[in-house]
């Protein structure tokens, strides 16, 4: 097997875990999304009551810190990976037993649940995977409640460049305007949509798209 197809395997894991090779991304997604989890979740502002849903939750150690943030709230979860679901299900067991966090393998673009019906999302390290229609942004604005708000970080293109396996077969890659222009494509008013630029350890640079569904919404 030739060097380009280990880094275009590795992309492929990142994009949809299963397997052995699943499990292990897993585990490094716990290390590589440990900064931007805490920097996306405080930029929501979780209140004890909300409704929370978490896009491509991996691991799950993004819904155990949403749960402890809303105890009285809800904690929603979809991932397309069924080794993810059963990993996060393990890290949030008791949560789950309790019926505060419901997780579930499917789709982003044809999420189960109804409209309006969370306060705030989190996408953290998934947007790459995205359509460039912007259709999963789009169904997440469907689910946000007036004056909800979706958080999503991104590694900045600067930096995701130059890691060979987020190649173009599997992973859209960003700048800070690129990332807004998807969050306005997926139905926010682009007067809604703010982006900054984080910077983590290892001089990795970061993206935090904030985007707020309007007051006044009639669906």
């Amino acid at each position: 097997m030739s060097l380009a197809t280990l880094w275009l395997n590795a992309g492929r894991q990142l994009q949809c875990p299963a397997g052995k090779w699943g499990r292990l991304a897993g585990r490094a997604m716990i290390l590589a999304n440990r900064q931007p989890n805490r920097i996306a979740i405080e930029a929501l502002q979780v209140r004890p009551t909300d409704t929370v849903l978490e896009l491509g939750f991996g691991p799950g150690r993004g819904i155990k810190g949403l749960s402890t943030l809303a105890p009285q709230g809800l904690v929603l979860g979809v991932d397309r990976s069924a080794e993810m679901l059963a990993f996060a299900s393990r890290a949030n067991r008791q949560a789950i037993a309790h019926g505060k966090v419901p997780l579930c393998q499917g789709r982003f673009e044809a999420l189960p649940w109804p409209s309006q019906c969370a306060d705030k999302i989190l996408a953290v390290n998934v947007v790459y995977f995205f359509n460039r229609n912007g259709e999963e942004i789009r169904e997440a604005k469907r689910m946000l409640r007036p004056g909800g708000v979706m958080a999503i970080y991104a590694t900045d293109r600067s930096t995701m460049s130059k890691w060979k396996f987020s190649g173009p077969d599997t992973h859209s890659l960003f700048d800070g305007s690129e990332l807004r222009a998807l969050v306005v494509r997926g139905g926010f008013d682009a007067d809604d949509v703010s982006v900054r630029r984080v910077t983590l350890p290892f001089g990795i640079n970061g993206l935090i798209a904030i985007a707020t569904a309007p007051l006044n919404r009639l669906t």
